[in-house]
């Protein structure tokens, strides 16, 4: 059995969740990252802050699953935030394909706009 091209990790960030996702997300995986991170945020959370400083690669796919995530929290009344160093290769694919015009991009999880409680 191969490893799992990604690792996600939730906990608690104020009234949020907090979403680390470590190495790979394209086609082979972007659908069970999405679902696995919607299923982590309750109703009651007022967000979902997205960690990209581990993640190594994101295609086309990865970039399609931050819309499609970005449109289904705003729809439950929830924000999607994310964090990513400025000097990687994922920052600037969002830059890219401007992820920044829907989502808040952080270089650290300290410089969030709006840190929450």
């Amino acid at each position: 059995m191969t490893a799992p091209l990604e690792e996600l990790t939730f906990e608690p960030l104020g009234g949020g969740v907090l979403a680390r996702v470590s190495g790979e997300v394209d086609l082979s995986n972007a659908q069970s990252v999405r679902e696995r991170l919607l299923a982590a945020v309750p109703n009651t959370a007022s967000a979902l802050v997205l960690d990209l400083s581990a993640t190594e690669y994101l295609d086309s796919s990865g970039v399609r699953l931050i819309f499609e995530l970005a449109e289904r929290l705003r729809s439950r009344g929830q924000k999607l935030e994310i964090v990513v160093p400025g000097d990687s290769f994922v920052k600037r694919i969002l830059m890219l394909t401007e992820v920044q015009r829907v989502v808040p991009i952080s270089a650290t999880l300290g410089d969030r706009v709006d840190p929450g409680p």
